[in-house]
């Protein structure tokens, strides 16, 4: 009798190059919120590039304090030529007019957070396209809401303090506490519970544990072959805003004059308000051109590159196209050489 020795398998352990695959799947979600801060930085550069939200934001934080305080507790105003300007108005707030004058900047419109919640849905595996954009949608109208009701609780803090201690610039300190404690981390322990909550509500343990356990699907980025309308239109609206961009701190009068107005104030250390207007101007010439240029080379990606996958047969879609146009070569090649006919057409025509 024969006897053979089995010896007890150990799980198959993973090794360094399956490690590595894990770790970039994982790592890509924080390399794509590095690139959304980034392009970000770039695209609000300038202080009023999202002036239409910021409008919006201003525009609803003046009704709503005035409904919800008494008419005349907030005026809108004009803040560098858009109506992003709110004085909220008291007899016990401090300086000579008795109003805190505040202004929604790029920063205060919340798209900042827009942006960061819905990179994390939208990498987020396992999920529908169909179910991230509605979320993102409902997310984004969520995020809307909240920062606008951080504004109108501005009024209320100042207000309490500012009555113990009247016409006191220490009185406003609980109000930028607030903005402070918001602004750093408030909204940011808020998006990480709301993309949770949102994990957990459309199965998202169960969806990516199928996306990890299934075999990783291929892609890649390649040039497009195939042009379409829209995407030519992208492409040239890419050249165009960055040509607008470079146009804005090259050939741009107002920009022009500002930075001679920059460069007399420098070389004879002046400190004027002239001076300061020239900065900001020059300033923002500058972050118009990087925003401009940001939006440029996000307008050319999306029209020039094309996301590629394999087919369920593993051939990839080009490869394929090639291959159907040269079969299709050789298949017109081989009909004309059968079917052609010798002789004139008349005695052909004869002949039948």
């Amino acid at each position: 009798m024969v006897s053979t020795a089995t010896s007890s398998q150990k799980p198959d352990d993973l090794d360094w190059s399956e490690v590595a695959q894990l770790g970039l799947r994982y790592a890509k979600i924080p390399l794509a919120l590095l690139c959304v801060e980034a392009f970000y930085w770039f695209l609000t550069m300038p202080s009023d590039t999202l002036a239409p939200i910021q409008v919006s934001e201003a525009w609803l934080w003046h009704g709503l304090t005035n409904l919800l305080y008494g008419e005349g507790a907030a005026t809108l105003g004009m803040h560098n030529g858009w109506m992003t300007r709110i004085e909220l108005n008291h007899v016990d707030f401090p300086g000579s007019f008795n109003h805190i004058a505040l202004y929604v900047s790029d920063e205060c419109a919340g798209v900042h957070e827009m942006i960061f919640l819905s990179t994390l849905v939208a990498m987020t595996e396992g999920v529908p396209q169909r179910i991230k954009i509605r979320s993102i949608l409902v997310m984004c109208s969520i995020i809307y809401v909240l920062n606008l009701l951080r504004l109108v609780v501005f009024y209320p803090i100042a207000l309490q303090d500012c009555v113990s201690m009247p016409n006191e610039a220490a009185c406003l300190t609980g109000m930028w506490t607030w903005h402070t404690a918001v602004y750093e981390w408030g909204f940011l322990v808020v998006l990480i519970g709301m993309w949770l909550i949102w994990f957990w509500r459309v199965g998202g343990p169960a969806r990516t544990l199928d996306a990890t356990s299934a075999t990783p699907g291929e892609w890649r980025l390649v040039f497009r072959k195939v042009w379409a309308k829209q995407q030519l239109g992208l492409v040239i609206l890419a050249g165009v805003l960055i040509a607008a961009g470079a146009y804005n701190v090259t050939s741009n009068v107002e920009a022009m004059e500002a930075k001679a107005t920059l460069d007399t104030c420098n070389m004879l250390d002046l400190i004027t308000s002239e001076c300061g207007q020239a900065q900001n101007r020059w300033d923002d010439a500058i972050g118009y051109a990087w925003s401009l240029s940001a939006l440029g080379l996000l307008a050319g990606l999306v029209g020039g590159i094309e996301v590629q996958r394999p087919d369920e047969e593993g051939k990839w879609p080009m490869k394929q196209v090639s291959v159907r146009k040269h079969e299709a070569i050789e298949k017109s090649q081989t009909s004309r050489h059968n079917t052609a006919k010798k002789g004139s057409w008349k005695s052909r025509s004869e002949e039948e």
